[in-house]
Formats: C-alpha cells, sequence, structure tokens
C-alpha cells in the first residue's frame, strides 16, 4: 500500500494526536461527564431524602449524619488510590469498574431494610466514586491534546463537577416527593450500566504504565483523612473536649505525617510530592479544599433555611437551586473561553472574590429573609464565582502534568475537593451549633415570657421550640456559621492574589502554541 504524502509530511506528533483522539470525541465527553455527574450529585441527592428514610429505616438524629458521612469519608479518602490504579492499569478499565461498583452499591442501597445495609451500601457507592471520579478527570486530559479543544472539555467537565450539587438537590426532591426515598439510589442504577455500556465503544484505553501500587501510603493517606473528618464531625455533636474527638485529630496527624515521610521515600509514590514544587499547582489545591469547604457548607444551611423557615417542599427547594446551577454553568463558559488569552490568575482573582462577596451577603439572613431579596442574590453571586473557579483550578492541576501522573494529579484535585467539602462541613457545622445553643438560650427566656400555655406545654413534652423562636435560633446559627465559611474564601483570594502566577509557558499551552509541550 503506498502511504499517502499527506501523512508522511506531518509531524510525528500530529499523528500520534490524531490516532489518540477517540473517533467520536463529543461522546466520549458525554460518558465522562455524565460519570461525574453521578458521583458529583450523589452526595445531594440523598439529603433532601434524609427525613424520609430516617422514618423508614428508624435511624437516629446522630447517625442519620452517617448516611451522608460514610459515603464522604471512603470517597475522599480513597481518591488518591483510585487516580493510581488508573495510571497502572487501564484508565478505561478502572473507569467502568468505578462505575458498575458504584451501580451496584447503589442498588443494594436502594433495598436496604436495616440502618446498617444502607450506611454499607453508601460506603460502597464512595470506593466507586474514588476509582471512576479521577479516572474520568484523567481520561480528558489524555484523551484532548493541550489547547482550545480541552479547555472545551474541561469546561464541561468543571461545570458539571461544580453544578452537581444544585441538580442533585432537585432530582432528590422531585424522586422523593413523586415516587419514595429509595429512587435517589435506584435512579444510578440505569444511568450507570449505559455508561458502563457505552465507555468500551467510544473512549479509548489509555496506556498502562509499569509499576506497584503503593499500599503503605493510600492506607496511611486514607486513615489520615477519615480520621481528621470524623474528628471534626465528633467535635460537631460532642464538643471539642471529647476524648474521641481529641483521639481522632491526634491519630490524624499522626497518619498524615507517616503518609509524608512514605511518600518521600517511595520510588513510586501515590502521591509524588513534587507536583507540589509548582506553585500554581500548590495553590490550585489550597484554593480548591477552602472553596469547597464553603460551597458544601451554602448548599446544606440554604436547604435547612428554605425548608425550615421558608416552608418549601423538597421539590421547591431543589427549583431553588437551579439559579446557581446556570450561574456555574455560565461563569465555566466564560472563563474556559477567555483563559488562553488571559491565564488562570484573573479567573481565580475574580472569582475567588465574587464568591466571597456572596458569601458575605448571606451572611445577613435571617428569619425575615426572602428567597428573592435576601438568598438568590448572594447565591447568583456564589456561583458565577465558583464558575470561574473550576475550569481554571481543573485546567491549573492538571496541565504540564506527564501522563502516566495524570491519574494521582486527577485524584489528588477530587481528594482536596471532597476532604475540604466534609472538613468545611464539619467546621462549619461545629460553628453552626454553638451558635444556635447561645441564641437558642436566648429565645427560650423570651419564649417561656411571651408562648401560649398550649406551646409551652408542647415545649416541655419535645424541648423543641416552636417558631417564630426556632427560626431566630436557625438563622442565627446560619449566619454565624456564613461567617466562618467567607473567613475560608478568604484563604483561596489570599492563594489566589499571592501564589499563582501568569506564566508565558502555561499561555502556550492552554493556546495549543506549537512552543507548548503536549
Amino acid at each position: 500500500m503506498t502511504p499517502n504524502p499527506t501523512d508522511t509530511a506531518r509531524p510525528a506528533a500530529s499523528r500520534t494526536l490524531r490516532e489518540d483522539r477517540p473517533a467520536r470525541p463529543g461522546i466520549a465527553l458525554a460518558v465522562i461527564a455524565a460519570c461525574q455527574l453521578m458521583v458529583v450529585l450523589d452526595a445531594s441527592i440523598v439529603n433532601i431524602a434524609l427525613p424520609h428514610i430516617q422514618t423508614a429505616l428508624g435511624f437516629s438524629t446522630n447517625d442519620l449524619t452517617w448516611v451522608i458521612n460514610a459515603y464522604a469519608l471512603t470517597f475522599g479518602g480513597l481518591l488518591l488510590l483510585g487516580g493510581r490504579a488508573g495510571d497502572l492499569l487501564g484508565r478505561r478499565r478502572m473507569f467502568t469498574t468505578g462505575i458498575l461498583l458504584f451501580t451496584l452499591a447503589s442498588l443494594l442501597g436502594g433495598f436496604a431494610q436495616e440502618p446498617w445495609q444502607l450506611l454499607a451500601a453508601r460506603a460502597l457507592q464512595g470506593v466507586g466514586g474514588a476509582i471512576a471520579s479521577p479516572t474520568s478527570l484523567a481520561l480528558i486530559a489524555t484523551t484532548f491534546p493541550e489547547g482550545p479543544e480541552r479547555n472545551r472539555a474541561f469546561g464541561v467537565f468543571a461545570a458539571v463537577s461544580a453544578g452537581g450539587g444544585a441538580i442533585g438537590l432537585l432530582a432528590g426532591g422531585m424522586l422523593t416527593d413523586w415516587l419514595n426515598w429509595r429512587w435517589v439510589l435506584f435512579v444510578n442504577v440505569p444511568i450507570g450500566v449505559l455508561i458502563a455500556s457505552l465507555a468500551p465503544r467510544y473512549i479509548k484505553e489509555s496506556e498502562r504504565h509499569p509499576g506497584r501500587f503503593d499500599l503503605t501510603g493510600a492506607l496511611t493517606s486514607t486513615l489520615g483523612m477519615a480520621a481528621l473528618v470524623y474528628g471534626f464531625i465528633r467535635a460537631s455533636s460532642d464538643g471539642w473536649s471529647d476524648a474521641l474527638t481529641l483521639g481522632s485529630f491526634a491519630g490524624a496527624v499522626l497518619l498524615l505525617l507517616a503518609f509524608v515521610a512514605v511518600e518521600r521515600r517511595s520510588a513510586q509514590p501515590i502521591t509524588p510530592l513534587r507536583m507540589f514544587a509548582d506553585r500554581n499547582r500548590s495553590g490550585t489545591y489550597v484554593m480548591m479544599l477552602s472553596l469547597a469547604a464553603a460551597m458544601f457548607g451554602m448548599f446544606f444551611f440554604i436547604v435547612l433555611f428554605v425548608q425550615n423557615v421558608l416552608h418549601y417542599s423538597p421539590v421547591r427547594a431543589g427549583l431553588a437551586f437551579l439559579p446557581v446551577t446556570l450561574a456555574i454553568v455560565t461563569g465555566a463558559g466564560i472563563s474556559s473561553n477567555l483563559l488562553p488569552k488571559l491565564g488562570p490568575k484573573p479567573f481565580m482573582v475574580t472569582g475567588t472574590l465574587l464568591t466571597g462577596a456572596g458569601m458575605a451577603w448571606l451572611t445577613r439572613i435571617d428569619p425575615g429573609s426572602s428567597y428573592a431579596g435576601g438568598i438568590l442574590g448572594p447565591m447568583l453571586l456564589f456561583g458565577f464565582g465558583m464558575g470561574l473557579n473550576f475550569v481554571t483550578l481543573t485546567l491549573t492541576a492538571v496541565s504540564g502534568v506527564a501522563d502516566r501522573e495524570s491519574g494521582a494529579a486527577s485524584g489528588l484535585l477530587n481528594a482536596t475537593q471532597q476532604v475540604g467539602g466534609a472538613l468545611g462541613l464539619s467546621i462549619l457545622t461545629t460553628v453552626f451549633g454553638t451558635a444556635s445553643r447561645d441564641e437558642a438560650t436566648i429565645q427560650v427566656k423570651d419564649f417561656l415570657a411571651h408562648g401560649s400555655p398550649e406551646q409551652k406545654a408542647a415545649f416541655l413534652n419535645s424541648r423543641r421550640l416552636p417558631a417564630p423562636w426556632s427560626d431566630e435560633v436557625l438563622a442565627h446559627g446560619i449566619g454565624v456559621a456564613f461567617i466562618a465559611a467567607v473567613a475560608l474564601v478568604a484563604l483561596a483570594i489570599l492563594t489566589a492574589v499571592f501564589v499563582i502566577q501568569v506564566r508565558k509557558s502555561d499561555l502556550e499551552a492552554l493556546s495549543g502554541s506549537p512552543g507548548a509541550a503536549l
């Protein structure tokens, strides 16, 4: 067969890029994004169904938090191992494995008849998500060449990652209201089967890199992050002086220090510490950690406010978050299109400032706040700022990373987002609990002075304040929690201003310039 002279003349790097691209890149991106959406929204889709789950399975109020935390702990703790598994065993293979495991766990959880069965299924979902999520991000990095094409792909991925929480609230509300709580888990089954069946057809398998698993690093990082998250969860319910709280924090410090020591000595670490030598990448991880903490807290507390104070139904509460999703998608689209011209720093600075402004506005929330007058505006500001940031942070975290380590870089970015969210929610819940207890002392005195005899009799039985006193307690606690969230966003602002740099090489890579390393 006579070779095509055009192919002969074309540089070898260009031929490789074309051969490595999927035959239908649009479908490949849709499959990857659908996986990320399913994994991300699972943390929020269950939130609205929690009261129904508690009634159906007999959870205590304290134990009910583990329906969320069982997923968050295994997901955040195993992300680094999941990213490394994709590097060594093939990303498409691990992507499909993670999806099937997540799907199976969803099916088991939907059929749960006892609390322990649901918690075990939620933990197994976290394992599947930890395998699928970092490999999906790495598949984008290795499927689409650096430049405008990869920017657009990351824009879609980031918008899905950031907007998944709000979409999950809406979906959870509709499924709970129209069917029952079990469908917040069952809905994953047909979606997961479809993704797993399409992946082999439209996503090319990545090269399997030789190496071994850093099991000691995986164990110490997983247990260390789990202990840290559990320490904050325990502190929110039992206080900072509780022996188990202090023991969890001490164990977390020892395990994470051991993790760093192991990684420094390991020939093939689960997280190459040289990734942190790049100041932009290190700054990106810090920003993702703090922004995710604020975002998880915002979703959680606004859901409480609109359902308990504004008395929204689950469906209406979910609809209340749709504008946030639209703001995120808009911000993500703008940043992905303009990144090649301006670089990451302008979007990081502007995005974090807008996010911080939205959170600061939300600190003014009170029982008289309406949705249109006190919630919608700050949520739009917050969402647009997060949209500007998510694409930028995602691109910066994986830009310039060697192909054999893109899974580890992706896993680390996802881990900072999930662990940051879990830690942030635990910290903000602790602040909320302290502020609420202090405000409750004031409101109980006022209630005893002005409440009706019927209300006082009900209070003696339930020990729960009726409205409007309960609304005052809830709104005060949320407002103080949002002050703490502003402090978390402030860390991201300082990092964006003083750590992130605009470099010529970054602009070349983002624009697909011939001078950029591919």
